[in-house]
């Protein structure tokens, strides 16, 4: 992998633009954990040049955060270690939750997991509608005060939100969902963080796998499998994704690239953006080259643009995975 790094506020090692993404290696949601091969994930991640590698305790209920621990053993000062506070859990029903002690207990429990001594971006996963964003940033900027994180982020905040937490603490990123199909933060977050001088890390570049371009109409999907509830992988909507990605490949065909580079390169141009790429497979991060050291132009904007337009007639956003309120 090439060189294509940017710079995380309060970060003293430059970030590539590429960062791993570990939701499916926790295992519940996707289908069951697979330790063996998330352990070869993250080295093949490594032996490429991908030295972000972002978590949270919520995926996999801390079982991401310990694979992603005993994996780096000996490797730990190679990585921006990226997770996440602000989710809790009850019989495995997941709720926001930024009260100051829930943070307190949440970093001891992600540093063990992790077995490390401090974290270089810890981000609020969801904002908590029952806690004053205030409070959530007061007990996180404590923690950097304290030498266990060193940069704070935020993730599925608005500007407004952004704004309240700022009055208390510096943010360095914002990790909102972002790909060719959900584009809504243009209107507003990606404006802000540019303005603002934030790092967007891109959650779900490939759009939970539509955009990979092996995606089939038949493709069934079971267990607890996420994409049951997606509103994108039912029918009618279904086969109009999929024809904007049959009608996307010809342009990443023109350019010698894959659909899923395509889909990759698309949001590194549009900002000072990291694309997640989520893999539980090492063969699932084949191909990261592919999506670096060149660029769209605007040609290939404006019939990207009019392709979505044109195929895709009942859009819709990632609403559906965005958790409830605490009790």
């Amino acid at each position: 992998m090439t060189a294509e790094m940017l710079s995380i506020p309060g970060l003293a090692k430059p970030a590539s633009r590429i960062a791993l993404g570990t939701w499916a290696i926790g295992g519940a949601m996707w289908g069951g954990p697979d330790d063996e091969n998330a352990a070869r994930t993250i080295d093949k991640a490594l032996d490429l040049g991908i030295n972000v590698i972002d978590t949270a305790p919520v995926y996999g209920f801390g079982h991401s955060e310990d694979v992603i621990g005993r994996a780096l053993e000996g490797k730990r000062d190679r990585v921006i270690l990226a997770t996440k506070v602000g989710l809790n859990w009850q019989d495995g029903k997941v709720f926001r939750d930024s009260r100051p002690e829930r943070i307190k207990q949440e970093v001891e429990d992600s540093l063990r997991r992790l077995r490390t001594d401090h974290i270089d971006l810890y981000q609020v996963h969801w904002p908590d509608p029952k806690t004053p964003i205030e409070e959530a940033a007061r007990a996180l900027e404590q923690l950097v005060t304290d030498g266990k994180v060193r940069a704070l982020g935020v993730s599925n905040f608005s500007p407004a939100q952004m704004d309240e937490f700022r009055k208390v603490a510096p943010l360095a990123a914002v990790q909102p969902p972002y790909n060719l199909f959900e584009r809504e933060i243009e209107k507003d977050v990606l404006p802000y963080a540019i303005q603002n001088k934030l790092v967007v890390l891109a959650y779900g570049p490939l759009c939970r796998g539509l955009l990979s371009g092996r995606m089939t109409a038949d493709r069934k999907f079971e267990g607890d499998d996420l994409r049951k509830t997606d509103p994108k992988f039912k029918e009618p909507r279904f086969d109009q994704y999929l024809k904007a990605v049959a009608d996307l490949k010809a342009i990443a065909d023109k350019h010698g690239k894959s659909m899923l580079a395509l889909a990759i390169r698309w949001v590194l141009d549009r900002g000072p953006t990291i694309a997640l790429w989520g893999a539980r497979k090492p063969e699932q991060i084949s191909g990261v080259d592919d999506a670096l050291d060149w660029k769209l132009d605007e040609a290939d904007m404006k019939e990207i643009d009019a392709i979505l337009t044109r195929d895709i007639t009942d859009p819709v956003g990632p609403e559906f995975m965005a958790p409830p309120a605490r009790a």
